[in-house]
C-alpha cells in the first residue's frame, strides 16, 4: 500500500505516549509499505529535526508553519479569540494551517496514495476533502479527557473544562463520522465511539511495547523499597496524579516503611510536580533513559484520575519484570487483570495498602511480577504494526467496495 501519514509536532525526539505509538507503528509499517510521512510544526524551520527526520523516513515531508508557540497569558487570549471564531475546540483549531492545508492538496493531486492517516484530531483539521480512504488514529476519545477534566476541576476551571469539553464532543463526533474508517486504541474507547457511529467502522489496535528495549534484568538481591512514576509530567492527568499519589496515598506508605522513597521520573515537570519535591520524593525531569531508572523500581505506580488511550509505561514496567499498582483509569484498555497480573486501587487507602503489600511481600511481588512479564510478551510493536496494517487494509476495501455500490453511496452521504 501507499500510505501518506499526518502528524502534528515533531515526532523526535520520541518522548510522549502518542509519538511513541506512532513511531513504532510507522516504522514497522514503512518496512512493508511505501509511507509518506508528513510532519508539521510551529515555529521556524528546524535543520537538526528536519534531517534526522528524513534520515528515518526518506519519503518524509516537514513543514515549519512559523506559527509563534503561544503559553500562559498569549495562549488564554488565543482561546478566548478562539472559541467565538473556529468551529473546532482550541484544542485542535490551532493547529490550523494555510500552508499544512495547501501542500497536502498537492501531494493528493501529485501521488496515487491507497490510505490517508490522521494521527490525532489535530492532524484531521488540515486535511483536504477525503477523497482517498481516510483513516482516523484516535489515541485518546479527546472528549473523555476533557469530561473528566470538567469532573475533577473546581471554580472557574471547571466551567472552562466544561466549555470545552461540549465543543470537544461535537468536533470528535462529526470527526468520527466523517472519517471513512477509525482506529482505537482500546475497547474502552471504542465502545465510546460506538454511540456515535456504527462499530463496524472502528477497529482496535492496541498499545505496544519494545521488547528488546524493556526487558528484565536478573537480580538475586532484594530491591531498595523505592515507587516510581514515570510520564511526561506537563501533561494535565500526569501532573495530578503526581499530586494525588504524593499527598493521599504516600503519606501511608512512608508512616509504615520510612525508608520507602518515591521517584517521579519524566520530562518538563510543572511547578505543581517540581513542589512535590522532599526528602523522601525525588522528582528527576528529563532523563537520558527510562530503562535505567525503572531498573532501580520496586513499584511502578500509575495513579491516574483522568485521562484517555492507553498507558505505554504499564506494559514497559511489565515487560522489565516491574510489579505496578495503578488505578482502573491508569489501566483502562490494556489487557490486565487486577489480582493477577496488576493491583488495581481507586481509592488512596486501597492504592497504599497495594503498595505496601508489594513493597513488604518479595513473594506476592513475584508472582505479579512473573504475570505481567507475560501479558507484555505479547504486545511487541511488530505484532501491533500487524494489526495496524491489517486495519488499514480492510478500510480501503471497504471503501472500494462503498464507491461501487450506490446503496452504500447513499449511506456515505447520510453519514
Amino acid at each position: 500500500m501507499k500510505i501518506l501519514w499526518v502528524k502534528a509536532n515533531k515526532i523526535l525526539p520520541v518522548q510522549s505516549g502518542g509519538d511513541i505509538r506512532s513511531y513504532n507503528i510507522v516504522r514497522q509499517l514503512a518496512l512493508r509499505h511505501e509511507v509518506t510521512f508528513l510532519s508539521y510544526y510551529d515555529g521556524a524551520p528546524d535543520a537538526d529535526y528536519e534531517r534526522d527526520f528524513k534520515n528515518l523516513f526518506p519519503n518524509g515531508v516537514c513543514i515549519a508553519t512559523r506559527k509563534t508557540n503561544a503559553t500562559g497569558v498569549r495562549r488564554g487570549v488565543d482561546y478566548v479569540l478562539g472559541y467565538f471564531q473556529a468551529a473546532a475546540p482550541y484544542a485542535v483549531s490551532r493547529f490550523a494551517c494555510k500552508p499544512v492545508r495547501k501542500k497536502l492538496r498537492r501531494l493528493y493531486s501529485e501521488r496515487a496514495f491507497d490510505v490517508v492517516v490522521a494521527d490525532f484530531l489535530d492532524a484531521a483539521v488540515n486535511l483536504p476533502e477525503l477523497t482517498i480512504t481516510t483513516v482516523l488514529f484516535q489515541h485518546n476519545v479527546e472528549s473523555e479527557i476533557w469530561r473528566r477534566y470538567a469532573v475533577t476541576s473546581h471554580g472557574l476551571w471547571k466551567l472552562l473544562y466544561r466549555a470545552e469539553f461540549a465543543k470537544m464532543l461535537h468536533y470528535e463526533q462529526e470527526m468520527v463520522r466523517k472519517f471513512h474508517h477509525v482506529v482505537a486504541v482500546s475497547e474502552s474507547d471504542r465502545r465510546l465511539m460506538s454511540a456515535w457511529t456504527d462499530a463496524s467502522r472502528i477497529t482496535v489496535v492496541p498499545t505496544g511495547v519494545d521488547l528488546e528495549k524493556f526487558r528484565p534484568e536478573r537480580s538475586t538481591s532484594e530491591p531498595a523499597p523505592l515507587v516510581m512514576f514515570v510520564g511526561a509530567m506537563d501533561w494535565e492527568p500526569n501532573i495530578d496524579a503526581a499530586e494525588y499519589f504524593c499527598v493521599e496515598i504516600w503519606p501511608s506508605v512512608l508512616g509504615q516503611i520510612p525508608d520507602a522513597r518515591f521517584r517521579i521520573v519524566g520530562r518538563n515537570p510543572d511547578r505543581r510536580v517540581q513542589k512535590l519535591a522532599s526528602s523522601s520524593v525525588e522528582v528527576t525531569g528529563s532523563v537520558q533513559s527510562v530503562v535505567n531508572h525503572l531498573r532501580e523500581a520496586c513499584v511502578v505506580v500509575v495513579p491516574l484520575r483522568i485521562g484517555g488511550g492507553t498507558r505505554l509505561k504499564i506494559y514497559e514496567a511489565m515487560a522489565m519484570g516491574k510489579s505496578v499498582v495503578s488505578t482502573s483509569v491508569g489501566a483502562e484498555g490494556l489487557d490486565v487483570h487486577g489480582g493477577r497480573d496488576i493491583m488495581l486501587a481507586d481509592t488512596a487507602s486501597q492504592f497504599s495498602q497495594a503498595v505496601l503489600m508489594l513493597l513488604r511481600d518479595a513473594s506476592v511481588r513475584s508472582g505479579y511480577e512473573r504475570a505481567g512479564r507475560e501479558v507484555a510478551s505479547h504486545y511487541g510493536w511488530p505484532a501491533i504494526a500487524n494489526k495496524f496494517s491489517e486495519a488499514l487494509e480492510n478500510a480501503v476495501e471497504t471503501d472500494f467496495s462503498d464507491r461501487e455500490n450506490p446503496e452504500a453511496l447513499n449511506r456515505l452521504a447520510v453519514r
